[in-house]
């Protein structure tokens, strides 16, 4: 029985020992130089552990705000942000480095990640995994990325995230041509055939370069013949038969 009381002693000592074993890494991580913190964030990023990646960043931005991290650290916090999806602080982040260092050698990578991060922000994965159309949805952050991504392009063509960011400025115009086919068509259900066929003449003159062009010259169609302006359905009608001969409508 004395034996048995010892080893459950010892156990309990132990299980006390490891409780308290966080507050003391917590004290033993703030007693870290720069050198040992930013080795700890590294080491937790390329576990995939970024929440705890985020507070030692934030701690070795907070309290070496000028250290020899300091813009390593908030590009890794970007980063790091952009995987948690927590879009205003890596917005907050990206804005704040591209205001301080404008001439830094990865000042265009902020850009990039601005793109990526307003992309992702109109994200929805499960809905993606479903394939459920989200074109309906506010585009505001798509239409942020796309002009993030031209930012990229226009301050830095010799980036190498230029060809990434054009092949993404494509895929957010088709997006965003598929929002405006998406509330035409809600206006046609209502009647609301001018602001159906301005929103059809909108993808006319912005998108014209994606796949939705032709559903738009479609609608301007149909919506002209609703408001019985002739000249105006003829003048889509025509456009539509020269670039989509195939179409049902131009038949």
């Amino acid at each position: 029985m004395k034996k048995l009381y010892s080893v459950l002693t010892v156990a309990g000592l132990l299980s006390v020992t490891a409780c308290s074993s966080s507050p003391d890494e917590e004290t033993a991580i703030k007693a870290q130089g720069a050198d040992a913190l930013y080795q700890q964030a590294k080491e937790r990023m390329e576990l995939g552990n970024f929440n705890g990646a985020s507070e030692t960043l934030s701690q070795l931005d907070s309290r070496y705000p000028f250290g020899p991290y300091s813009h390593q650290v908030q590009l890794d916090l970007i980063y790091v942000y952009y995987k948690l999806g927590k879009t205003d602080q890596a917005i907050a982040t990206i804005d704040r480095f591209t205001r301080l260092n404008p001439n830094h050698a990865d000042v265009d990578y902020a850009y990039y990640m601005r793109g990526l991060v307003n992309m992702d922000a109109d994200r929805n994965l499960f809905q993606e995994m479903v394939g459920i159309d989200r074109s309906d949805r506010d585009p505001t952050h798509s239409r942020d990325a796309f002009n993030d991504f031209r930012t990229l392009i226009q301050k830095y063509p010799e980036s190498k995230y230029v060809n990434d960011a054009r092949k993404r400025m494509v895929y957010i115009k088709s997006q965003l041509a598929k929002h405006e086919l998406s509330v035409a068509r809600y206006y046609m259900k209502r009647a609301a055939y001018v602001a159906a066929a301005n929103r059809g003449q909108y993808v006319l003159d912005n998108y014209s370069d994606t796949p939705q062009l032709k559903q738009a010259l479609e609608i301007m169609v149909e919506c002209y013949d609703q408001l019985q302006l002739d000249e105006l359905k003829q003048n889509a009608l025509k456009t539509l038969k020269l670039n989509f001969p195939d179409s049902d409508v131009a038949g």
